[in-house]
């Protein structure tokens, strides 16, 4: 399965960073959000993506262009013709295809985009601004025994203030820091995707989360599979820190892929 990934949009509430680069090349520990989801997909084995670009798309396309050498130690051998020396060399299991997908384009318009590239197959699909410890392969299987054209991964939405219990005469009768689980649940991206999808979507001004997985709920065609663990979206300065900050004490839930950090069976019982 490929898996498409939406890097088009401006980025404005933390246009801190987005002024001068797309959001999913905004980095974490020195590599880019997009890099971090998709090292994510390639744990599970998924190493082919499609990226719907759009805003500065040319510097997503420059950044896989030199990611070679990014990864690489080289040597300049300015005593012997300019040589340079490319040494442990080191490059991804990944085919990468960039698409310039427009700048105003919806999302539901960015997908359409690439249909081309998708062919007529089942394919992956998330939002370049998130990292999630979600057990991709089981929301795959989740989708596989559904009979629905779209399955999102839904998690609980943090509530961002602390909650009252209010009586009748307009006294606080209790008082408690924000919890978890006070917030709705909400669209975390990381969804399974059939073409079929293709037919909902009119055209550039389709926004893909009211008006494709709007109808497909009311058609009843739109599953959720829910996810207990670690998502964070990365909208604001302050989120971008908290998720570096993670990252720094080396505890960064997301982070499932070096060898022997975390194995495929303690990945999988975490997840459930």
């Amino acid at each position: 399965m490929k898996v498409v990934l939406l890097a088009g949009g401006f980025g404005t509430r933390i246009s801190e960073e987005s002024e001068f680069k797309p959001k999913p090349m905004i980095e974490i520990g020195g590599m880019p959000i997009l890099w971090h989801i998709m090292k994510e997909y390639s744990f599970y084995g998924y190493n082919e993506f499609v990226i719907c670009a759009g805003y500065k798309q040319h510097i997503i396309k420059k950044w896989f262009g030199d990611y070679f050498f990014y990864k690489s130690d080289i040597t300049y051998d300015f005593t012997n013709g300019n040589r340079m020396i490319v040494h442990d060399q080191y490059a991804e299991p990944w085919k990468v295809t960039v698409v310039d997908t427009g700048l105003e384009t919806m999302t539901g318009g960015r997908i359409k985009r690439i249909k081309k590239y998708v062919d007529n197959d089942t394919f992956l699909m998330t939002y370049g601004d998130g990292v999630c410890d979600v057990n991709i392969k089981d929301v795959v299987d989740y989708h596989k025994k559904n009979n629905s054209v779209v399955t999102l991964t839904s998690v609980q939405q943090k509530q961002q203030k602390g909650v009252l219990n209010i009586g009748e005469d307009n006294t606080v009768k209790a008082f408690r820091e924000k919890a978890t689980e006070d917030g709705a649940m909400i669209n975390a991206g990381y969804m399974v995707v059939e073409p079929t999808v293709f037919d909902y979507i009119a055209g550039d001004d389709t926004v893909f989360e009211t008006d494709v997985l709007g109808t497909l709920a009311q058609e009843g065609k739109l599953r959720s599979y829910h996810h207990m663990g670690f998502w964070q979206c990365m909208d604001t300065l302050r989120e971008k820190q908290e998720l570096d900050n993670l990252w720094k004490s080396g505890e960064a839930p997301w982070h499932i892929w070096d060898e022997g950090k975390k194995t495929m069976d303690e990945v999988n019982s975490r997840s459930k």
